[in-house]
Protein backbone atom coordinates (compact mmCIF):
# COMPACT_ATOMS: atom_id res chain seq x y z
CA UNK A 1 0.00 0.00 0.00
CA UNK A 2 1.31 3.40 -0.98
CA UNK A 3 1.70 5.73 2.03
CA UNK A 4 -0.94 8.46 2.19
CA UNK A 5 1.72 11.17 2.31
CA UNK A 6 3.24 9.83 -0.92
CA UNK A 7 -0.13 10.01 -2.62
CA UNK A 8 -0.52 13.65 -1.60
CA UNK A 9 2.95 14.42 -2.97
CA UNK A 10 2.28 12.64 -6.26
CA UNK A 11 -1.00 14.51 -6.69
CA UNK A 12 0.75 17.77 -5.76
CA UNK A 13 -1.76 18.37 -2.97
CA UNK A 14 -0.90 20.53 0.01
CA UNK A 15 -3.36 20.47 2.89
CA UNK A 16 -2.89 23.48 5.14
CA UNK A 17 -4.90 24.24 8.23
CA UNK A 18 -7.46 27.03 7.98
CA UNK A 19 -8.76 29.11 10.90
CA UNK A 20 -10.37 26.83 13.50
CA UNK A 21 -14.13 27.00 13.09
CA UNK A 22 -15.26 23.71 14.64
CA UNK A 23 -14.23 22.48 18.08
CA UNK A 24 -14.96 18.79 18.51
CA UNK A 25 -14.86 17.45 22.04
CA UNK A 26 -14.74 13.76 22.84
CA UNK A 27 -16.23 14.12 26.28
CA UNK A 28 -15.74 10.47 27.23
CA UNK A 29 -15.75 6.85 26.08
CA UNK A 30 -18.64 5.76 28.30
CA UNK A 31 -21.56 4.51 26.21
CA UNK A 32 -24.62 2.34 26.67
CA UNK A 33 -23.78 0.56 23.36
CA UNK A 34 -20.72 -1.23 21.96
CA UNK A 35 -21.17 -0.91 18.18
CA UNK A 36 -19.21 -3.04 15.74
CA UNK A 37 -17.93 -0.08 13.70
CA UNK A 38 -17.05 2.18 16.67
CA UNK A 39 -13.62 3.75 16.20
CA UNK A 40 -13.65 4.90 19.84
CA UNK A 41 -14.21 1.38 21.18
CA UNK A 42 -16.77 2.97 23.49
CA UNK A 43 -18.87 0.86 25.81
CA UNK A 44 -20.69 0.54 29.15
CA UNK A 45 -17.52 -0.30 31.11
CA UNK A 46 -15.30 2.53 29.88
CA UNK A 47 -13.85 4.80 32.58
CA UNK A 48 -12.49 7.64 30.42
CA UNK A 49 -14.76 10.61 31.15
CA UNK A 50 -14.02 14.35 31.07
CA UNK A 51 -13.80 15.94 34.51
CA UNK A 52 -15.11 19.31 35.73
CA UNK A 53 -11.72 21.05 35.66
CA UNK A 54 -11.20 20.12 32.00
CA UNK A 55 -14.68 21.33 31.08
CA UNK A 56 -14.00 24.63 32.87
CA UNK A 57 -10.81 25.11 30.86
CA UNK A 58 -12.57 24.40 27.56
CA UNK A 59 -15.28 26.93 28.37
CA UNK A 60 -12.62 29.52 29.18
CA UNK A 61 -10.74 28.85 25.92
CA UNK A 62 -13.94 28.93 23.92
CA UNK A 63 -14.70 32.41 25.24
CA UNK A 64 -11.32 33.60 23.91
CA UNK A 65 -11.60 31.88 20.52
CA UNK A 66 -12.96 34.27 17.92
CA UNK A 67 -13.17 31.99 14.88
CA UNK A 68 -15.00 28.99 16.37
CA UNK A 69 -18.72 28.94 15.55
CA UNK A 70 -19.55 25.29 16.35
CA UNK A 71 -19.06 23.04 19.37
CA UNK A 72 -19.37 19.39 18.32
CA UNK A 73 -19.85 17.00 21.26
CA UNK A 74 -19.14 13.32 20.80
CA UNK A 75 -18.20 10.25 22.81
CA UNK A 76 -19.12 7.49 23.72
CA UNK A 77 -22.54 8.78 24.48
CA UNK A 78 -21.77 12.42 25.36
CA UNK A 79 -25.01 12.78 27.31
CA UNK A 80 -23.69 10.33 29.93
CA UNK A 81 -20.96 12.73 31.03
CA UNK A 82 -22.14 14.58 34.18
CA UNK A 83 -20.85 17.90 32.79
CA UNK A 84 -22.49 17.58 29.36
CA UNK A 85 -25.35 19.97 30.08
CA UNK A 86 -23.13 22.62 31.63
CA UNK A 87 -20.92 22.61 28.55
CA UNK A 88 -23.95 22.84 26.25
CA UNK A 89 -25.43 25.77 28.17
CA UNK A 90 -22.12 27.65 28.28
CA UNK A 91 -21.57 27.30 24.53
CA UNK A 92 -25.17 28.18 23.73
CA UNK A 93 -24.91 31.32 25.85
CA UNK A 94 -21.86 32.32 23.78
CA UNK A 95 -23.94 32.06 20.62
CA UNK A 96 -22.19 28.90 19.38
CA UNK A 97 -23.98 26.21 17.42
CA UNK A 98 -23.91 23.03 19.50
CA UNK A 99 -23.98 19.54 17.95
CA UNK A 100 -24.81 16.46 20.01
CA UNK A 101 -23.76 13.17 18.38
CA UNK A 102 -26.50 11.07 19.88
CA UNK A 103 -26.96 7.29 19.55
CA UNK A 104 -30.72 7.79 20.21
CA UNK A 105 -31.04 4.82 22.60
CA UNK A 106 -29.32 6.84 25.33
CA UNK A 107 -32.53 8.87 25.65
CA UNK A 108 -34.04 5.81 27.36
CA UNK A 109 -31.25 5.33 29.89
CA UNK A 110 -31.91 5.92 33.57
CA UNK A 111 -31.26 9.57 34.38
CA UNK A 112 -31.79 10.70 30.76
CA UNK A 113 -35.57 10.95 30.90
CA UNK A 114 -35.58 14.71 30.18
CA UNK A 115 -32.54 14.85 27.89
CA UNK A 116 -34.61 15.25 24.72
CA UNK A 117 -36.39 18.24 26.23
CA UNK A 118 -33.07 19.71 27.37
CA UNK A 119 -31.69 19.46 23.84
CA UNK A 120 -34.82 21.12 22.48
CA UNK A 121 -34.74 23.96 25.02
CA UNK A 122 -31.12 24.75 24.05
CA UNK A 123 -31.75 24.28 20.31
CA UNK A 124 -28.98 21.67 20.12
CA UNK A 125 -28.40 20.26 16.64
CA UNK A 126 -28.79 16.48 16.93
CA UNK A 127 -26.69 14.23 14.70
CA UNK A 128 -28.05 10.76 15.33
CA UNK A 129 -26.58 7.41 14.30
CA UNK A 130 -28.96 5.18 12.36
CA UNK A 131 -26.82 3.00 10.10
CA UNK A 132 -29.85 1.70 8.17
CA UNK A 133 -33.64 1.85 8.06
CA UNK A 134 -33.66 -1.96 8.27
CA UNK A 135 -33.95 -3.72 11.64
CA UNK A 136 -31.64 -6.55 10.56
CA UNK A 137 -28.80 -4.29 9.42
CA UNK A 138 -29.00 -1.96 12.43
CA UNK A 139 -28.97 -4.77 14.97
CA UNK A 140 -26.17 -6.60 13.18
CA UNK A 141 -24.02 -3.50 13.62
CA UNK A 142 -25.28 -2.15 16.93
CA UNK A 143 -26.94 -4.93 18.92
CA UNK A 144 -30.32 -6.51 19.61
CA UNK A 145 -33.16 -4.16 20.51
CA UNK A 146 -31.36 -1.03 19.27
CA UNK A 147 -33.48 -0.51 16.16
CA UNK A 148 -36.85 -0.15 17.87
CA UNK A 149 -35.46 2.13 20.57
CA UNK A 150 -33.87 4.29 17.86
CA UNK A 151 -37.17 4.53 16.00
CA UNK A 152 -39.02 5.39 19.20
CA UNK A 153 -36.47 8.10 19.95
CA UNK A 154 -36.80 9.61 16.48
CA UNK A 155 -40.59 9.69 16.82
CA UNK A 156 -40.20 11.42 20.18
CA UNK A 157 -37.80 13.99 18.71
CA UNK A 158 -40.22 14.66 15.86
CA UNK A 159 -42.97 15.26 18.41
CA UNK A 160 -40.73 17.89 20.03
CA UNK A 161 -40.30 19.60 16.65
CA UNK A 162 -36.96 18.14 15.56
CA UNK A 163 -36.49 17.47 11.86
CA UNK A 164 -39.73 19.15 10.83
CA UNK A 165 -40.00 21.53 7.90
CA UNK A 166 -39.53 25.20 8.91
CA UNK A 167 -38.32 24.15 12.39
CA UNK A 168 -35.06 25.50 13.80
CA UNK A 169 -34.53 22.19 15.61
CA UNK A 170 -32.15 20.30 13.32
CA UNK A 171 -32.04 16.50 13.20
CA UNK A 172 -29.53 14.75 10.93
CA UNK A 173 -29.00 11.00 10.62
CA UNK A 174 -25.71 9.17 10.07
CA UNK A 175 -25.23 6.16 7.80
CA UNK A 176 -22.24 3.83 8.11
CA UNK A 177 -21.81 0.95 5.65
CA UNK A 178 -22.27 -2.55 7.03
CA UNK A 179 -18.82 -4.01 6.39
CA UNK A 180 -15.85 -3.18 4.18
CA UNK A 181 -17.56 -0.99 1.61
CA UNK A 182 -17.70 2.67 0.63
CA UNK A 183 -20.96 4.51 1.29
CA UNK A 184 -23.28 4.97 -1.68
CA UNK A 185 -24.20 8.40 -3.01
CA UNK A 186 -25.22 10.55 -0.04
CA UNK A 187 -27.88 12.47 -1.98
CA UNK A 188 -29.43 9.33 -3.49
CA UNK A 189 -29.42 7.38 -0.22
CA UNK A 190 -30.94 10.37 1.58
CA UNK A 191 -33.98 10.24 -0.71
CA UNK A 192 -34.48 6.57 0.05
CA UNK A 193 -33.98 7.03 3.82
CA UNK A 194 -36.53 9.84 3.96
CA UNK A 195 -39.07 7.88 1.95
CA UNK A 196 -38.66 4.64 3.91
CA UNK A 197 -38.66 6.21 7.38
CA UNK A 198 -41.66 8.39 6.59
CA UNK A 199 -43.67 5.62 4.95
CA UNK A 200 -42.94 3.08 7.69
CA UNK A 201 -42.92 5.25 10.81
CA UNK A 202 -43.90 8.82 9.88
CA UNK A 203 -40.37 9.97 10.80
CA UNK A 204 -38.90 13.18 9.36
CA UNK A 205 -35.33 14.46 9.49
CA UNK A 206 -33.19 17.15 7.82
CA UNK A 207 -30.11 15.55 6.27
CA UNK A 208 -28.47 12.16 5.90
CA UNK A 209 -24.71 12.07 6.45
CA UNK A 210 -22.77 9.17 4.94
CA UNK A 211 -19.53 8.32 6.74
CA UNK A 212 -16.89 5.81 5.64
CA UNK A 213 -15.91 3.25 8.27
CA UNK A 214 -12.46 4.10 9.60
CA UNK A 215 -9.99 1.15 9.59
CA UNK A 216 -8.94 1.62 13.19
CA UNK A 217 -9.82 0.17 16.61
CA UNK A 218 -12.94 -2.02 16.74
CA UNK A 219 -13.65 -1.96 13.00
CA UNK A 220 -9.99 -2.73 12.30
CA UNK A 221 -10.18 -5.78 14.56
CA UNK A 222 -13.26 -6.97 12.67
CA UNK A 223 -11.47 -6.49 9.33
CA UNK A 224 -8.52 -8.51 10.58
CA UNK A 225 -10.71 -11.32 11.92
CA UNK A 226 -12.45 -11.62 8.57
CA UNK A 227 -9.23 -11.26 6.54
CA UNK A 228 -10.55 -8.15 4.82
CA UNK A 229 -8.05 -5.55 6.01
CA UNK A 230 -5.80 -5.61 2.94
CA UNK A 231 -8.68 -5.60 0.47
CA UNK A 232 -10.42 -2.75 2.33
CA UNK A 233 -7.26 -0.64 2.37
CA UNK A 234 -6.79 -1.38 -1.34
CA UNK A 235 -10.35 -0.18 -1.95
CA UNK A 236 -9.72 3.04 -0.02
CA UNK A 237 -6.38 3.67 -1.74
CA UNK A 238 -7.70 3.01 -5.23
CA UNK A 239 -10.69 5.27 -4.56
CA UNK A 240 -8.53 8.28 -3.54
CA UNK A 241 -10.19 11.49 -4.72
CA UNK A 242 -7.99 14.62 -4.90
CA UNK A 243 -10.98 16.93 -4.54
CA UNK A 244 -12.10 15.12 -1.40
CA UNK A 245 -8.56 15.43 -0.03
CA UNK A 246 -8.67 19.19 -0.41
CA UNK A 247 -11.87 19.34 1.63
CA UNK A 248 -10.94 17.16 4.60
CA UNK A 249 -12.48 18.24 7.90
CA UNK A 250 -9.16 18.56 9.76
CA UNK A 251 -8.49 21.80 7.89
CA UNK A 252 -10.92 23.83 10.01
CA UNK A 253 -11.54 21.47 12.95
CA UNK A 254 -9.59 20.54 16.06
CA UNK A 255 -10.37 17.64 18.36
CA UNK A 256 -9.96 17.61 22.14
CA UNK A 257 -9.86 14.37 24.11
CA UNK A 258 -11.54 13.66 27.43
CA UNK A 259 -8.23 14.42 29.21
CA UNK A 260 -7.53 17.71 27.41
CA UNK A 261 -5.07 16.67 24.69
CA UNK A 262 -5.45 18.34 21.31
CA UNK A 263 -5.56 16.44 18.01
CA UNK A 264 -6.29 17.11 14.35
CA UNK A 265 -9.40 14.91 14.34
CA UNK A 266 -11.25 12.32 16.39
CA UNK A 267 -9.58 9.49 14.45
CA UNK A 268 -6.05 10.72 15.19
CA UNK A 269 -7.17 11.10 18.77
CA UNK A 270 -8.13 7.44 19.02
CA UNK A 271 -4.70 6.45 17.65
CA UNK A 272 -2.93 9.05 19.84
CA UNK A 273 -1.28 10.53 16.75
CA UNK A 274 0.17 13.98 17.31
CA UNK A 275 3.18 15.81 15.98
CA UNK A 276 6.19 15.19 18.19
CA UNK A 277 7.29 18.79 18.43
CA UNK A 278 5.53 20.10 21.53
CA UNK A 279 2.06 18.63 21.00
CA UNK A 280 -0.32 20.99 22.82
CA UNK A 281 -2.95 20.35 25.42
CA UNK A 282 -5.69 22.74 26.46
CA UNK A 283 -3.44 23.83 29.32
CA UNK A 284 -0.72 25.04 26.94
CA UNK A 285 -2.69 27.53 24.82
CA UNK A 286 -4.42 30.86 25.34
CA UNK A 287 -7.02 30.37 22.61
CA UNK A 288 -7.93 27.73 20.06
CA UNK A 289 -7.34 30.38 17.40
CA UNK A 290 -3.58 29.98 17.73
CA UNK A 291 -3.79 26.39 16.42
CA UNK A 292 -4.52 27.68 12.90
CA UNK A 293 -0.83 27.74 11.96
CA UNK A 294 0.01 24.21 13.08
CA UNK A 295 0.59 21.45 10.56
CA UNK A 296 -1.73 18.43 10.28
CA UNK A 297 -0.64 14.86 11.07
CA UNK A 298 -1.53 12.39 8.29
CA UNK A 299 -1.25 8.61 8.16
CA UNK A 300 -2.67 5.79 6.06
CA UNK A 301 -6.06 5.71 7.80
CA UNK A 302 -6.64 9.12 6.20
CA UNK A 303 -7.46 7.29 2.96
CA UNK A 304 -10.90 6.68 4.50
CA UNK A 305 -11.62 10.43 4.50
CA UNK A 306 -10.49 10.88 0.90
CA UNK A 307 -12.01 7.85 -0.85
CA UNK A 308 -14.87 8.29 -3.30
CA UNK A 309 -17.01 11.25 -2.32
CA UNK A 310 -14.91 11.70 0.80
CA UNK A 311 -15.98 11.36 4.41
CA UNK A 312 -16.16 13.75 7.35
CA UNK A 313 -18.17 14.30 10.50
CA UNK A 314 -20.47 16.35 8.25
CA UNK A 315 -20.93 13.47 5.82
CA UNK A 316 -19.69 13.32 2.24
CA UNK A 317 -16.99 15.89 1.43
CA UNK A 318 -18.11 16.46 -2.17
CA UNK A 319 -21.46 16.18 -3.88
CA UNK A 320 -22.36 14.70 -7.24
CA UNK A 321 -21.43 17.91 -9.05
CA UNK A 322 -17.89 17.58 -7.66
CA UNK A 323 -18.13 20.72 -5.53
CA UNK A 324 -16.63 20.72 -2.06
CA UNK A 325 -19.20 20.66 0.73
CA UNK A 326 -18.19 22.99 3.55
CA UNK A 327 -19.21 21.92 7.07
Amino acid sequence: MKPFISTLEEENITIDRLPVEILQINIGHLCNLACLHCHVEAGPNKKENMEAETVDRIIDLLKKSETIHTLDLTGGAPELNPHFRRLVIAATNMGKRVIDRCNLTVLYQKGQEDTAEFLKDNKVHIVASLPCYSLKNVEQQRGRGVFQKSIDALIRLNELGYGKENSDLKLDLVYNPLGAHLPPSQSELSIRYKQELYDLFGIQFNHLLTITNMPIKRFLHDLERSNQYESYMELLTNSFNPLAAEGVMCRNLVSVSWDGKIYDCDFNQMLDLRHSENPPTIWDIYSFDELAERSIFFDNHCYACTAGSGSSCSGAVIDKTEEVIHG
